[in-house]
């Protein structure tokens, strides 16, 4: 009798672990679908809210400064412009101001404007406070990546490098339907800098 007692124990201890085994691999399995799940979904989420540009910023950049050798950069913009986006860069040296654009899929130049500097702007004075910092500088990509993960869902739609108290930032515009988001980050760092709605 005590044979059967402890034969039927056993026999319900081992169903109780196999049990408890199924559950605990039915409950990884859960979780890795699970978070193949939500990688999809924020991939998909990543990919909407990115552009993608056959020329990048620091080639935009370099396009500038093969033709403006001798000055610095002091604002760039990515908008679209008449269906197609460019690139809208601005410098100066100690006696002039520079535009010009450049396409971004193209990368076709087009010289803007080029005019003298006010007095008080010239001899570097303009050149030394609007230089933007452009070493380590992060892809339009990245910053957008950023931006709408910040916000939380949209699609960046204009970009702008600029400078503020010494600090050069991406000014990303991201719209989420009828709403607008400027959110300002680092331009080496990533770090989100500010974040405001659009009226």
């Amino acid at each position: 009798m005590k044979k059967i007692i402890i034969f039927g124990l056993s026999l319900g201890l081992i169903g109780g672990l196999a049990g408890c085994g199924s559950d605990s691999t039915d409950s990884a399995n859960s979780s890795t679908s699970q978070t193949t799940s939500q990688s999809s979904q924020s991939q998909a989420s990543s990919e909407r809210s990115n552009q993608s540009f056959k020329v990048s910023a620091d080639e935009a950049i370099k396009a500038y400064q093969e033709a403006y050798p001798d000055s610095d950069i002091t604002s760039l913009e990515l908008e679209s412009s008449l269906g197609k986006y460019v690139y809208k860069i601005e410098g100066v040296d100690d006696e002039k101001e520079y535009e010009m654009t450049v396409n971004a899929d193209t990368k076709d130049v087009s010289k803007e404007r080029e005019e003298t500097l006010d007095a008080d702007d010239k001899g570097g004075a303009k050149r030394k406070e609007d230089k933007l910092e452009l070493d380590k500088l992060l892809s339009v990509e990245k910053v957008s990546d950023l931006a709408v993960e910040h916000v939380g869902k949209g699609e960046a739609t204009e970009w702008s490098l600029d400078k503020e108290l010494g600090t050069t930032y991406w000014e990303v515009k991201v719209k989420d339907g009828q709403k607008e988001r400027d959110v300002k980050v680092d331009a080496q760092s990533g770090k989100i800098l500010e974040s405001e709605t659009d009226d």
